[in-house]
């Protein structure tokens, strides 16, 4: 017998699961189909290699759906502090200059997402399907009912109103239903190096600029830290394949005093440099939310808290179609969301492709002019100011759940 449900999210991961949240106590019926669930979370285990730079606007989105206190009551690394430099500019921004204790949070992915997961459970509006693996999609845009249908393995068979894909760049459902993507390849991989060192827990995250590539850390919590190296695909192999006593050494050399002395390399993992945006976000009963709508250079490490606000702003519209009474597949309410979302994360995709490209540039006007921003907007508060609200998601047109506000 088939199940109908207003809405199905194919993904429970950070922002699928986000999406869930901030429909569920509405009369909105929502499934969740999740391949599995993470590990559960362990204080004593060592930190996962996938970690976020959560923003003030995610925080925001997390606390405002309860979930925020399942990841304080886990782990998280916050961080008031945030510099960039190369050769003769640098600049740093600090949270007290707009009257913020912190700049944003470091957090491992399972972290969040197992608190979204528990949040999740408390609704009894909202079904979580998993382990679940699909067999297939069916999808009508001229349906009169519901435009999706999902066959899953243990035989399953769901309908919805709305469909989500939340189930990241290589999105199944996205190609199911036909939504076509641009994107392109960087000729750079980061390889993310999980590490010891002599310093304590910092409050300061960094970026150098080097003619191989960028150079970042990002601080764990107590003797701990995660090092994104940017580099040549052929660099980055050789360097994830050394002994990590080998590769400490090439950290050594490579990296500023200011990561102090790094007594263990822990783990590593790399991965290619991408951007990806969909042609659309929206047709008829379906919607693309996070990676399955946008992948974006992860220099200023804001893919996941765009995802939160597609997540946040899906919410919003489809509740308040709800309650006006207005069909939550009609076209013209999911192309509301694709208008608040799509320019504003073109936006930021560009911003990032703009800064990508002028530090990975060593044409000698193009350096000066770069170092002499830098320098400019170590002497520019307002400057200063505008970057730092923009990184922390406090810029822009924001959903109401990244103000705090509630939308049930």
């Amino acid at each position: 017998m088939k199940e109908r449900f207003d809405v199905v999210i194919v993904g429970g991961g950070m922002v699928g699961a986000a999406l869930a949240c901030s429909l569920g106590g509405s009369l909105l019926k929502v499934a969740v189909i999740e391949n599995s669930l993470p590990q559960e979370f362990s204080a004593d285990q060592p930190h996962d290699l996938r970690v976020s730079a959560l923003s003030i606007a995610s925080k925001n989105i997390l606390e405002t759906v309860d979930a925020w206190r399942g990841i304080t009551s886990r782990r998280l690394c916050p961080f008031r502090r945030m510099r960039v430099w190369e050769t003769a500019g640098d600049t740093e921004f600090c949270s007290d200059d707009i009257g913020h204790s912190e700049l944003g949070y470091i957090v491992e992915n399972r972290v969040t997402q197992l608190a979204l997961l528990d949040r999740l459970r408390d609704f009894d509006n909202i079904e979580l399907i998993c382990p679940a693996t699909i067999n297939r999609i069916s999808y009508s845009a001229e349906s009169q009912n519901d435009h999706s249908e999902l066959e899953l393995a243990d035989g399953r068979l769901l309908s919805a109103k709305v469909l989500v894909a939340a189930d990241g760049g290589q999105s199944r459902v996205r190609q199911a239903v036909g939504l076509g993507v641009t994107s392109w390849d960087y000729k750079q991989h980061a390889l993310v190096i999980y590490i010891e060192t002599d310093y304590g827990q910092q409050d300061i995250t960094w970026q150098r600029f080097v003619p191989s590539g960028p150079q970042a850390f990002l601080p764990l919590t107590g003797h701990y830290g995660s090092i994104v190296w940017y580099n040549s695909p052929d660099e980055v192999v050789r360097l994830k394949a050394l002994p990590h006593e080998e590769l400490m050494a090439e950290l050594a050399a490579a990296f500023p005093d200011c990561l102090g002395k790094v007594k263990g390399v822990l783990g590593t993992a790399s991965f290619p440099l991408k951007r990806q945006h969909a042609q659309d976000y929206v047709k008829p009963g379906v919607v693309l939310v996070g990676d399955a709508a946008h992948m974006i250079n992860p220099l200023a490490g804001q893919g996941v808290n765009i995802g939160l606000l597609d997540a946040a702003t899906l919410g919003e519209v489809l509740i308040e179609a709800q309650k006006q009474g207005q069909a939550i597949d009609d076209i013209v309410v999911l192309k509301r969301y694709e208008k608040l979302r799509r320019n504003e994360n073109l936006r930021m995709m560009t911003v990032m492709e703009v800064f990508y490209r002028v530090f990975s540039n060593e044409i000698l006007p193009v350096k000066f002019l770069r170092n002499l921003g830098l320098g400019l907007a170590e002497r520019l508060s307002p400057a200063k100011n505008k970057v730092m609200r923009m990184a922390m998601g406090l810029d822009g047109n924001l959903p109401k759940l990244a103000k705090g506000q509630s939308i049930v």
